[in-house]
């Protein structure tokens, strides 16, 4: 067999590209697999959708992540919006898993990826680089978050709302004040399992229709969320707006009413903390 070359990287591009932190939380969806077959083939036709105990896995991840560059820091946003997916002709090596251990990372073929359907992303140099490196169907907006963090009230409480956006000149952000879609996560109170899912595959069809995977390294597990449960049905609450644009539309067709069916976290741990301060000396001066 004649070996495929790698796909270019188009300049001012480097790969890898390193993350100097990432917070993350995935929620995934077991729906009805007749959609999201027929959603997929229109985007990536060389996937197939894969399928736990009958169903099809739908998965929305949130991601505020920071690189450090030559000449400074950025912050970046994003919304991916997939299906769990794996090239058809590799399906002979897949393994037979159900939900619960595809999502703890029990393929290690890593096969299983997530094929995006929609991604929405609040950075215009992320957006071209999703676009040109990954064939990613990115596009711009823009985020209002309240997030778990060491630096506010302790809780593990996720809620992002996502709003249209367009890139004008000299590649700048133009925020709109139309919604696009928002969540909130409740995950308090509940004991979360390590998930060893990384790398994780992401699928891209780029314009001449190839297929191309690119393969995202976490160095550190995830925290698995079960959501199975009939108790655990209004922890996570999506709203979706407009419903007739592209991404409502697709959301709403998939998802409908149903229930997550877990979530998974990721936390980069703090590398360095700044103290309370103390006095020196005696009394206040009066």
């Amino acid at each position: 067999m004649t070996a495929l070359p790698l796909p270019p990287v188009p300049h001012p591009f480097r790969l890898p590209f390193h993350y100097g932190a990432l917070h993350q939380i995935g929620l995934d969806w077991l729906v009805d697999p007749g959609p999201v077959h027929e959603l997929l083939s229109a985007h990536h036709p060389d996937l197939t959708a894969a399928e736990f105990d009958g169903r099809a896995l739908v998965s929305l991840n949130y991601q505020l992540y920071f690189a450090q560059y030559p000449f400074g820091g950025g912050v970046t946003q994003e919304i991916e919006y997939s299906v769990i997916a794996f090239p058809t002709a590799d399906r002979g090596r897949l393994p037979r898993l159900d939900y619960a251990q595809y999502a703890q990372g029990w393929d290690q073929t890593n096969l299983l990826g997530i094929a995006r359907i929609h991604v929405v992303c609040d950075n215009p140099f992320a957006i071209r680089a999703g676009r040109e490196l990954y064939a990613e169907p990115k596009f711009p907006g823009w985020f209002e978050v309240d997030l778990p963090s060491l630096n506010g009230p302790a809780g593990e409480t996720w809620t992002v709302a996502c709003n249209a956006a367009g890139i004008g000149p000299d590649d700048t952000l133009e925020r709109s004040k139309t919604p696009l879609l928002g969540f909130t996560a409740t995950l308090d109170g509940l004991t979360s399992v390590p998930a060893n899912t990384a790398p994780v595959t992401g699928y891209g069809t780029d314009p001449d229709g190839r297929l191309l995977a690119g393969p995202m390294n976490v160095y550190q597990p995830y925290r698995w969320y079960d959501l199975g449960a009939a108790e655990h049905a209004d922890r996570v609450r999506m709203t979706v707006h407009p419903a007739d644009g592209d991404l409502g539309s697709d959301v709403r067709t998939l998802l409908a009413d149903t229930p997550a069916a877990g979530a998974w976290t990721c936390q980069t741990p703090p590398v360095a903390a700044h103290n309370r301060p103390y006095y020196l000396g005696g009394a206040p001066r009066t």
